[in-house]
């Protein structure tokens, strides 16, 4: 049995790790790419373990390219997983896995197609995700169902308690699967196309914060990009300041004479208070470039100070 694994990130290290605890006579061959600067490591990690189970270990984005050829006409593949993979698998490479090729994506699918559908969803306010294990197809995200779960999301549940609930249910998702799958056994379900929804690929910048916006949308965005994530941003004096934690304050002032991102509050070892654009909001830790994560109140400690200015 040879599986090949496109994977990214520390979720395609944990794939592969209980995969190979699944299938352990299997021979994996494991693609993976550099992250970026901005992102935690993954690539060396999933190398080692890569070749720590006896596995084949290659980098590279184009695993459809000229250079890959010769492996995938030297190298017939039973099974092919993608997982946290962000770049284009063609057609002429998933068409010769023999049982097939399938994707995990963390959405309920077919809702949010596409890139950071978890972020997505925080940012969005939604009180689920989920995970959905779907074949490969030629359009992104829209292959047939093998199955599918639903991941809470609890209002103040930051991107990295969710991110882990989602990679414990893809692990899950894998051992319920992995046998019908292995056995050419597995039902599959057709995608409700008229339910279809997409979401863009989020950059750095993506990540600055509109002090004009409502509060549920700023406290939204700052629990979705924090670690391991870049971070929500805004502007301090001329320096970036990393929103890396907040709360919501419903019983703020009413304020008629409103400045979003003036300083209204300093609260001692708690935090400082900010306007937003429909109430108040309060930062309990940030970050100015070049130091380190402190209380929001030894840094932004002046109710002169106006964020994003």
């Amino acid at each position: 049995m040879r599986i090949a694994v496109f994977c990214a990130t520390q979720r395609g290290y944990r794939f592969v790790e209980k995969l190979a605890q699944l299938v352990p006579d299997a021979d994996l061959l494991v693609f993976s790419f550099k992250e970026e600067p901005w992102e935690p490591s993954f690539l060396d990690d999933i190398q080692a373990l890569t070749e720590r189970v006896g596995g084949q270990f290659y980098q590279s984005k184009q695993v459809g390219s000229a250079r890959w050829q010769p492996l995938w006409d030297s190298t017939p593949v039973d099974l092919i997983f993608s997982v946290s993979w962000r770049y284009i698998i063609p057609p002429a490479v998933y068409e010769r896995a023999r049982l097939g090729a399938y994707v995990f994506h963390d959405s309920p699918l077919p809702t949010y197609r596409g890139f950071s559908p978890t972020v997505w969803a925080i940012i969005n306010g939604e009180d689920h995700g989920g995970v959905t294990l779907f074949e490969m197809v030629e359009d992104f995200d829209a292959g047939q169902i093998i199955g599918q779960e639903q991941v809470s999301i609890g209002p103040d549940d930051t991107i990295d308690v969710v991110l882990e609930r989602v990679t414990e249910t893809y692990l899950r998702l894998l051992e319920q699967y992995l046998p019908p799958l292995l056995a050419g056994t597995a039902a599959r379900t057709p995608q409700d196309e008229s339910r279809a929804t997409y979401t863009c690929k989020l950059l750095p910048e993506d990540f600055q914060i509109d002090w004009q916006a409502g509060t549920d949308i700023i406290y939204n965005l700052i629990r979705a990009v924090t670690t391991p994530y870049a971070g929500a941003y805004t502007t301090l004096n001329g320096q970036t300041l990393r929103v890396w934690a907040a709360c919501k304050l419903p019983d703020a002032r009413p304020y008629v004479g409103r400045v979003p991102g003036r300083v209204i509050e300093i609260r001692p070892g708690e935090g400082t208070v900010v306007l937003t654009g429909d109430g108040a909001i309060l930062i309990t830790r940030a970050q100015l470039e070049g130091s380190k994560i402190l209380s929001a109140d030894e840094i932004i400690n002046r109710m002169s100070y106006t964020l994003g200015r």
